[in-house]
């Protein structure tokens, strides 16, 4: 690992050395989705990895030159952490300026108990339903997430592949078991390269997931995905945006079945 930069350089590398790559992506997608309006409070959710730490300088970066008139809160969740793990994510936030208010939950205990083979969809669900609390209690009506491009087109592709249903990731959405609160991904126009290019110039040493339970358990589905896509990359280059268009271009009338609203339709409705 390189030798950390300044926290002045790793900021305004943001705006001028990743500017196309990194902050143009990510203004573009606020305003793009309509992600921010005046008034909002925002919960940066910080995981301790790279996307997430980018999301939070991101927003910092906004706070200053953006032009809405919004308030932001940094949080983390210590589902389990080890020890060290917790360490350096605090050591990475202090030395990256970023205030983290941290919680703490027993969700790794949870999953080892319920879901010890399959852990990771059970963890993502808790982890928002605690994330959503802890925001309402600071007064917020948004959290953001760091989920990026790669993120986007892989859950589509697994979604196709293992489940057999067509869903993307998508940019906002309403909390259903939290009213007033709403979900923003920010990042989804940014590509995970750039996010490991800009991390590896910072210096600094961020965490993976952290996962005591899954750590070295079992391979990854979206690993597997994620292969399969830079596979088909080299014999169609553009796989990647087209897989992310087609969430944006759905044809309801090539479409067998399709469901609004928990309510199933079948093109027989109107044949």
């Amino acid at each position: 690992m390189e030798e950390k930069l300044p926290l002045k350089e790793i900021e305004k590398s943001i705006i001028k050395k990743y500017r196309k790559n990194l902050w143009s992506p990510f203004v573009k997608a606020i305003n793009e989705y309509d992600m921010i309006q005046d008034g909002d409070k925002i919960a940066i959710c910080v995981s301790g990895g790279k996307d997430s730490m980018l999301l939070a300088k991101l927003f910092q970066e906004l706070k200053k030159h953006g032009k809405k008139n919004f308030d932001i809160e940094f949080i983390g969740m210590n589902p389990g952490f080890s020890e060290f793990d917790l360490s350096n994510m605090l050591r990475n936030c202090e030395y990256l300026g970023i205030p983290i208010k941290m919680f703490d939950t027993n969700i790794f205990e949870v999953i080892q108990e319920k879901a010890n083979d399959f852990p990771c969809y059970l963890c993502a669900r808790m982890r928002r339903g605690y994330l959503y609390k802890f925001a309402q209690e600071l007064g917020c009506n948004k959290i953001a997430l760091g989920h990026h491009f790669n993120d986007v087109i892989e859950t589509t592709m697994m979604n196709v592949l293992y489940a057999g249903n067509f869903k993307t990731m998508m940019p906002k959405l309403k909390a259903t078991n939290h009213p007033g609160m709403e979900l923003i991904r920010p990042m989804v126009n940014i590509r995970e390269k750039d996010i490991i290019n800009y991390t590896k110039q910072t210096g600094v040493s961020m965490m993976n997931c952290g996962c005591v339970v899954a750590a070295g358990k079992f391979a990854s589905t979206r690993a597997d995905i994620k292969q399969f896509i830079a596979d088909y990359k080299k014999v169609f280059d553009n796989v990647d945006k087209s897989i992310f268009a087609a969430g944006k271009n759905v044809n309801l009338d090539t479409v067998i079945g399709w469901t609004i609203d928990g309510e199933e339709h079948s093109f027989l409705d109107e044949y």
